[in-house]
């Protein structure tokens, strides 16, 4: 992983998140990976994943099935 400061990248936010505030922003970057950041500090870099990192953490949130 490595900061992000790219300008131009299209933020997002869950839907889920609701207004508090305490929200994680995810990006796609130009080469297939994603960037993440806090939704309270938008002005500092994010934290970019390349795609097998970000699956591998996706794939580590998803509860295993017996």
């Amino acid at each position: 992983m490595r900061t992000l400061t790219a300008p131009g990248i299209a933020w997002h936010k869950s839907s889920y998140s609701g207004d508090q505030g305490n929200c994680v922003e995810v990006a796609r970057t130009t080469d297939g990976g994603l960037a993440v950041r806090d939704s309270k500090g938008t002005t500092r870099p994010g934290i970019r994943c390349a795609a097998p990192a970000w699956a591998a953490f996706i794939g580590g949130l998803r509860p295993s099935r017996p």
